[in-house]
Formats: structure tokens, sequence, C-alpha cells
């Protein structure tokens, strides 16, 4: 069976999710949809529904993986700060799953969909809309942006494992740093 993805874009007012798998050669996307928080006056709160709502989806459709967008800059520190804190709560609710979760910068995801690490998100979104089978053609931005997190984690992962045997080994974190730990150990005559 298609390893299911869940792509998330997190933000304080409303943050992105998308599941993404792979059915007869395809990728579908299962469900592309936003959790809206803006009527919600009390930043707790908002962190509260993120890990309960992002907690209810992994129940729901049992991704074999998570990948976040981390945020990396802004021009209103508090902004920033709120950003990262909603970053934090989804990452929690992945985390207490037992499921490894990945971060991706913005440029990564774009260059892995577009090649341009500075695209814009029409472009982002029209090549989407190509290469997935999409539940809803008008997709808000956020959940654009979380389907495209979770296509370039699903690339990554098919280019990785195209490149070297599979891990004996299961592991729960799945961070570049225990990928290539994981690799080397794995892998000995390929590093020098």
């Amino acid at each position: 069976m298609a390893d299911v993805i869940l792509g998330i874009d997190p933000g304080s007012r409303n943050t992105g999710y998308a599941i993404l798998t792979e059915e007869d050669n395809k990728l579908v996307a299962l469900r592309c949809d936003v959790l809206k928080m803006a009527h919600m006056d009390d930043h707790s709160d908002r962190l509260q529904f993120i890990f309960e709502e992002v907690s209810k989806i992994i129940s729901s459709f049992n991704p074999d993986a998570c990948a976040v967008e981390t945020p990396i800059y802004g021009v209103d520190p508090l902004a920033m700060l709120k950003l990262g804190r909603a970053q934090a709560a989804a990452m929690l609710a992945i985390t207490n799953h037992d499921i490894g979760v990945t971060e991706y910068y913005p440029k990564q995801v774009k260059k892995s969909i577009t090649g341009n690490g500075n695209a814009s998100k029409e472009q982002v979104a029209f090549m989407l809309r190509k290469m997935v089978t999409l539940p809803d053609e008008k997709l808000s931005k956020d959940a654009t942006d979380a389907l495209a997190v979770a296509w370039c984690h699903l690339m990554k992962q098919n280019s990785f494992n195209r490149q070297a045997p599979k891990s004996k080994k299961k592991t729960h974190q799945n961070n570049s740093k225990s990928s290539w730990a994981d690799f080397v150990e794995n892998n000995p005559d390929r590093v020098k």
C-alpha cells in the first residue's frame, strides 16, 4: 500500500492541511482543508484547537509520515512567535501519535514542485493542479500550501528510497540528522 502523507502549513489564524497518497500510479489528495481560528480571541485556545484537530486528522487518516512547513522570516516578531507556536502545536500532535515529522522551508517546497525556489504561490498551485488529483479544484491558499508540503515530502522520500536500501530499523523521528545517520549506518560503503 502506498504511503499516506499529512502536510501542514501552520498558522495561528488558519492552518492548512492536506492528505496525499498514490493510487494507481497517480498522486491523489484525499483531503485538503483549513483549520480556521480567526474567530478565537485567545491564542492559547487556538493552539489547543490546532493540537486537537491535527490529532483527529491523524486518527482519521493514519498517515505514515507528516511534513510541516517551517516559518523562516517575517516583519513582525510577535506574528513569527505565534506562527512558531502554531507549528509546535501541530508537531506535538504528530509526535504524540508516534509518527515522524519532517520540516521543510518554503523555498524547498517551491523548488521541489516548480524547479524554482522563488516561484509564486500561483505557480505552485498551477503545477499541483497538473500533478495531483484534487478533491476540490478551488482550494484555499493555506490548503494548497499544505498540499505542496506533502508533495515535497513524498518526492523527497521517493528519491531517498530509490537511492538507498530501506532501513531494517524503524525510526520514529524523521529529521535530516536521523535520516542521514540511518543512511550512513545502512550504507557504510557509500560514505567516504
